[in-house]
């Protein structure tokens, strides 16, 4: 099985939807999702905001902040993912955000990537980095979580691991939900 189609089961599950917001990425999280049999059950769909402006435009992402610190930004992911979120009424969003190459951008050399989640709880998860993914401090916001990432290989490379990372961090994300539910429901035990 493959990780889009861990997750759109574990949001089938739960009945709970998901949107997805890309930069870097420029759709391929949503070609994965989509290429699963039954994956318009819980995605609701997804904004390919390649341009800096569009993540304004389209996400509302703060305008100052991007002419501030650019599009390749923890906050920016952040604020992407809750965006995309709201717009599209789902129940989880997901973003990335970075440099692919072949050249830097914004000051930030090529691997650079910030991926983010947001969900319903509204808690912050500061738990680590997906597993397998490159070591990194998570940057908690009030709606879910991002995750730095410095990633190697070429254009491609970034790109494909990107795709597989934000999965697997959305996956984890439902996964930790759904024990935390389990417990709440069990009086703890």
């Amino acid at each position: 099985m493959t990780e889009a189609a861990r997750v759109l089961a574990l949001l089938a599950e739960r009945g709970q939807t998901l949107a997805v917001a890309e930069s870097l990425t420029g759709g391929l999280v949503a070609a994965e999702l989509t290429g699963v049999p039954g994956a318009s059950a819980s995605f609701r769909g997804s904004v390919t905001a390649y341009a800096t402006a569009l993540k304004h435009e389209l996400l509302g992402v703060d305008a100052a902040l991007l002419a501030e610190r650019g599009a390749v930004d923890p906050e920016v992911a952040s604020q992407m993912a809750a965006g995309v979120r709201a717009r599209l009424g789902a129940d989880w969003g997901l973003a990335t955000t970075g440099v692919a190459g072949p050249d830097p951008q914004d000051g930030q050399p090529v691997g650079t990537v910030y991926v983010a989640v947001a969900g319903p709880a509204g808690g912050v998860s500061r738990a680590g980095s997906p597993a397998g993914s490159p070591e990194g401090i998570p940057v908690g916001s009030p709606t879910g979580k991002v995750v730095p990432l410095r990633l190697n290989g070429d254009r491609g490379e970034i790109r494909r691991e990107s795709v597989r990372i934000v999965l697997e961090l959305l996956r984890e994300e439902l996964s930790g939900n759904v024990r935390a539910q389990d417990t709440e429901q069990n009086g703890g035990n």
